[in-house]
């Protein structure tokens, strides 16, 4: 934390992104206060109406404001993809640990187990997995995540078994420690800033992927808002209608791309090589 604070004071990109990134969380959580209108609520005879002052994206085929659809998707995809990234994140990581800490019979099958979920087509994989349970935003990110550990657990067994070399861990082992107790105080510390920099890297590909999903039907239904099912909702009327696409991608291209610049600064401000003990 305070390694992220004197970044946040000595590192300009950081810091603006930092605040971008809050601001969008910000906006999600008060979309409630925000929207004009109501998200779900159809007004047939204000179907397809243009952006204006009334209705600053315009309306879809229902007469339901886009604007407030927006904002409200915000809150889904924000929400949905941080749901994710720590999911990801929590059984990838465990599962890299336990597999390069205790190594043996263990380390086999967990890595046999990636090597086949690697050998299959991630998204396409994803895509069979959420269309067998159910589609859902929450069914998507068990999906996602399904498809996703495997790369977090390669990288952190790959960081595991680097430190587990140390003199430092070696005699902690001479001294009687016990494994939760090493792998607490000695291996986690040393491995989180780049698991923690992988994370916060994939954050805009992971939204693009939750996105996918409900794009193709197999994540948010409707009528909730969520930024994914709104481009898929609003691609019919393309050509008569752009605005039902434009905004929602646009919410999607800034989004991306304020994590993924976010992400990329985070990686200077927590340089793993600074941190790791010698």
């Amino acid at each position: 934390m305070e390694t992220i604070i004197n970044g946040f004071k000595t590192n300009r990109a950081f810091a603006v992104t930092s605040v971008l990134v809050l601001v969008l969380i910000a906006i999600a959580f008060a979309a409630p206060v925000l929207a004009p209108y109501d998200p779900t609520h159809a007004t047939m005879q204000d179907a397809f109406i243009g952006p204006s002052g009334s209705h600053l994206f315009g309306t879809d085929k229902l007469g339901r404001d886009c604007f407030s659809r927006v904002l409200y998707g915000a809150r889904a995809s924000l929400s949905g993809v941080l749901f994710l990234v720590a999911s990801v994140f929590i059984v990838g990581t465990s599962m890299g640990v336990i597999s390069g800490y205790f190594g043996g019979k263990v380390d086999m099958v967990i890595m046999r187990i990636s090597d086949m979920m690697i050998s299959f087509p991630g998204m396409i994989l994803a895509i069979a997995v959420a269309g067998i349970m159910g589609g859902s935003l929450v069914n998507a990110v068990i999906a996602l995540t399904i498809v996703s550990w495997t790369k977090y657990a390669r990288l952190s067994r790959s960081l595991v078994l680097q430190i587990k070399r140390r003199d430092y861990v070696e005699a902690a082992i001479v001294n009687g420690g016990t494994s939760p107790h090493i792998l607490w105080v000695h291996i986690l510390p040393n491995i989180l800033p780049m698991m923690v920099i992988t994370a916060a890297a994939d954050i805009g590909a992971l939204m693009m992927e939750l996105a996918g999903l409900s794009f193709l039907g197999f994540g948010s239904q409707p009528p909730a808002p969520e930024w994914g099912l709104m481009l898929n909702e609003g691609r019919q009327q393309l050509q008569t209608a752009p605005w039902l696409m434009f905004f929602p991608g646009l919410a999607i291209f800034v989004t991306v791309m304020i994590f993924n610049l976010w992400g990329d600064n985070l990686r200077d401000v927590l340089d793993p090589r600074n941190d790791v003990q010698d």
